[in-house]
């Protein structure tokens, strides 16, 4: 009977994925119907602009600017327009162009068929992005090879997942919890599968890592209760109810958030443990059950100290500046602390590390049943 080689288990497994991330493209979300059919998004040069309607007050800047735009692409392409870039006084939103700038604009059509609204609406930066992912995806390949490949696509699957599942049914209202474990459950298999093939070790590292999730989002569930923190201190909570969604329960989204956040690092490490579990199997193939838990977790204690470090780093990066605004007015540690912004990302990140440092063990547990016998070899054997 003819099996197929791991070559071509890898090359059809990278089909089946492909072919299902062509699938999600192509799924429509059910909020293509909110779009403005009206509207026309193209690119344009700014040619001039007139600055003497800004009033300078201080570091915040009011009133608008008048930009002259000539049109680049789409319909209306070589035509010029005039348009006003309104400042609201909010450094986050505000933008300034200078000529020689491209931007990105939204043009109000009317019934005629003519422009009646020009809305520069910022800098265009998809060019820079696409460039920024092209070579990304080039180092990927030249580095990684098949593997690199394995990673990209796996890369592409989880934004489609995301953006075409997660979103569209968070807005649904879906709940958040169970439609998050859910996603997180597909997204494990996919990318682990893809990198170790659908063998124990990837079996392994797979168990390992939903079971690590599970125990954080268990914690994540209890704890953003006891810390009495609610979704609305999320970015655009509030933006998003005042949208017509005020049926969302934010609070559940902020607790699916929590150890959304850390599940690609508890796959990263069930994968470094499984796959030193595997070399240890195959090198020592007589090793008892006992001998490979302890393999796995002596690995996992390695590993874990870097990875918490890690998670705390890309966590802390994300609120820097509320630390430093709270340093500068000389608020006191146990004040900031305290505070439900700071509380919240204290809970991100404590129960993210928890469940890194538990998915070792978990992974350990899982190798040492499916990679080894019940009962160790003889002596002679091992040898």
């Amino acid at each position: 009977m003819y099996a197929p080689s791991k070559t071509t288990r890898d090359w059809l497994l990278v089909l089946i994925f492909i072919l299902i991330s062509v699938g999600l493209y192509y799924l429509p979300t059910g909020f293509e119907s909110t779009k403005d059919r009206d509207a026309v998004h193209c690119t344009a040069r700014v040619t001039a602009v007139d600055d003497g309607h800004i009033q300078n007050l201080g570091m915040i800047r009011a009133g608008e600017q008048e930009v002259t735009l000539d049109i680049l692409d789409g319909p209306f392409k070589g035509k010029t327009y005039t348009a006003n870039n309104q400042l609201l006084g909010q450094l986050d939103r505000d933008k300034l162009f200078k000529a020689g700038d491209t931007a990105y604009v939204i043009l109000t059509v009317d019934g005629a068929g003519e422009v009646a609204y020009v809305n520069p609406q910022d800098h265009y930066r998809l060019g820079l992005e696409l460039f920024l992912l092209g070579l990304f995806a080039a180092l990927l390949l030249i580095f990684g090879g098949l593997t690199g490949f394995k990673a990209l696509l796996s890369f592409v699957f989880t934004g489609l997942l995301l953006w075409k599942v997660l979103v569209p049914m968070l807005l649904k209202g879906a709940d958040p919890v169970w439609l998050t474990l859910c996603v997180v459950a597909a997204l494990s298999a996919v990318i682990i599968f893809l990198v170790a093939g659908i063998n124990r070790t990837g079996l392994t590292a797979f168990l390992g890592a939903f079971l690590g999730v599970v125990a954080s989002c268990a914690l994540g569930i209890h704890f953003t209760g006891r810390f009495h923190v609610h979704g609305a201190v999320m970015p655009f909570a509030e933006t998003l109810l005042y949208a017509g969604y005020g049926h969302l329960n934010l609070t559940r989204v902020f607790m699916a958030g929590v150890f959304l956040s850390s599940c690609g690092a508890v796959m990263d490490l069930a994968m470094d443990v499984a796959s030193a579990m595997a070399e240890v199997v195959d090198k020592k193939p007589g090793i008892s059950r006992v001998e490979a838990v302890w393999s796995g977790i002596r690995v996992g204690r390695a590993v874990v100290g870097t990875m918490t470090t890690t998670l705390l780093l890309a966590y802390s990066g994300g609120f820097v500046t509320l630390l430093m605004a709270f340093m500068a007015q000389g608020i006191p540690l146990d004040t900031t602390f305290n505070f439900i912004y700071v509380a919240a990302e204290v809970l991100k990140t404590l129960v993210g590390s928890f469940g890194l440092v538990t998915v070792a063990p978990f992974t350990a547990l899982v190798g040492g049943l499916l990679m080894t016998s019940a009962k160790p070899v003889q002596s002679s054997l091992r040898h």
